[in-house]
């Protein structure tokens, strides 16, 4: 049976994470669910592209991963089911479809046309969005419960001001163990330096001029800066919280200055 993934802002005190995956497996008992996360703060649509764009190519192809941030019911709300490097993405058309493709296409793109009576759609997570991602995770074309749209609602991200030697991003997401990880991508940084050397600066007149490979590269307590699992440049401390020690938090400036020789 198929894969059905949640990312969600539900948290683990109230009952809305029990009664989605009671909606699912009442559905389709064999499911095998995988909880990605629950903790995404309340609405944070990228922070729920982060995670889920980091995570989701672990899965096996065809895996359906169900987003349940921002889903609540409004009049004007679109719901939308969507193949990307052959995975399945179901959730509210709300902009973290646009985030998650980035600069790509998706494959299939489709608004799910599940009919409701109004009245009763207190739980659209439950009520629409886990039988869409139950119907694709049986195998079921998305031509059968939705119709064909052109591109997902568009969330326009801050991006890096990219000067001749400069580099200008900001925090986009701090994890749990305190690492600090910019919106500067592996492939942006090479692009620009061009083989030089450079400093990263960011707050506290604090700088970094050495890229790491590995958080144990320098000594425990020690700050470094490297490309992770994201490929986005991230600062951190070996064995420590660099966003608490280091006075970083979410959207702050970190600059790159490469240096000529």
């Amino acid at each position: 049976m198929g894969v059905i993934t949640l990312t969600t802002d539900l948290g683990h005190r109230d009952f809305y994470q029990a009664a989605l995956k009671g909606s699912i497996i009442s559905q389709l008992p064999d499911v095998r669910l995988v909880d990605i996360t629950h903790e995404i703060p309340s609405f944070d649509i990228q922070r729920a592209a982060v995670v889920l764009r980091n995570a989701f190519r672990y899965f096996p192809k065809g895996t359906v991963h169900l987003i349940g941030i921002d889903t609540v019911f409004q009049e004007d709300s679109n719901y939308a089911m969507m193949k990307f490097d052959d995975h399945f993405f179901v959730g509210a058309d709300n902009g973290i479809f646009s985030i998650i493709l980035g600069e790509s296409d998706p494959q299939e793109l489709y608004e799910i046309d599940i009919m409701q009576d109004l009245r009763y759609l207190h739980f659209p997570l439950a009520d629409i969005l886990s039988k869409a991602a139950c119907h694709i995770a049986k195998g079921e074309p998305l031509s059968e419960i939705g119709q064909p749209i052109d591109k997902p609602l568009k969330k326009v991200l801050v991006q890096p001001l990219v000067g001749s030697n400069t580099i200008k991003g900001h925090v986009s997401y701090i994890d749990a163990f305190g690492n600090v990880i910019s919106n500067i991508s592996k492939e942006l940084f090479n692009e620009v330096q061009k083989g030089r050397s450079f400093k990263l600066h960011f707050k506290r007149n604090e700088t970094i001029n050495k890229l790491s490979w590995h958080y144990n590269e320098v000594p425990e307590g020690e700050k470094l800066c490297l490309f992770g699992i994201s490929n986005f440049l991230e600062i951190a401390i070996n064995k420590g919280h660099a966003s608490r020690l280091l006075g970083l938090q979410q959207d702050e400036v970190v600059m790159v200055e490469f240096l000529d020789s």
